[in-house]
């Protein structure tokens, strides 16, 4: 259930058939939150078979959970997830660092934009946090950093060009760098406004 690279993931379930295993890659999404209240999001990669029969046990852990193809889907779905998140979370940062420049009231900003075209789980769950200066992990910039790499290595065995993702994980190792890799995703935010630390 961890997210590692589609190969590895597709070379364990070949594995695991020879020997008459059943195996499905799972990685999840939903944060620290999602894991304590049995909410995750969970993106699996398998046979049909397996995957019914994994259901009742993936319910416990996740309520939005996807059969997502053949092995190694599961993994590519959770890429999907980090190169998307990439752009929701720097955009999140420069926008509230722009708020505060400007002088707005950082909260009253958050409220406005959460019910518009903005509005996002990462500006309803981290935008609060970064109001409080609370950058404890939900998801470490570390684990964050491996994700968006597996993600930059896929996209080169399909010479796709993801401009956007490696400059977002030239941020957050920025941020790594500066001794923030154990602290939460939304750590990003100190860039934009290192008085907050």
């Amino acid at each position: 259930m961890t997210t590692s690279s589609p190969k590895i993931a597709r070379k364990i379930w070949e594995a695991g058939k020879k020997r008459g295993l059943s195996i499905l890659d799972a990685p999840v999404t939903g944060g620290d939150k999602g894991a304590r209240e049995g909410t995750l999001t969970i993106f699996a990669g398998g046979t049909e078979e397996d995957f019914e029969r994994a259901l009742p046990y993936l319910k416990i852990m996740g309520e939005n959970i996807n059969l997502m193809g053949g092995a190694g889907s599961g993994q590519n779905t959770k890429l999907v997830n980090q190169i998307t998140l990439a752009g929701t979370m720097t955009g999140m940062c420069e926008g509230l660092a722009f708020a505060k420049a400007c002088g707005l009231d950082k909260s009253k900003v958050l409220d406005a934009i959460s019910g518009g075209a903005a509005g996002s789980w990462s500006l309803a769950n981290y935008g609060p946090r970064i109001l409080k200066g609370d950058f404890a992990p939900g998801f470490f910039v570390k684990h964050y950093i491996k994700d968006m790499k597996l993600a930059e290595e896929a996209a080169d065995e399909m010479d796709l060009d993801m401009p956007a993702l490696s400059l977002t994980r030239e941020l957050y190792e920025e941020i790594a760098d500066g001794g923030f890799d154990n602290e939460g995703t939304q750590a990003l935010y100190l860039l934009y406004d290192p008085e907050e630390e």
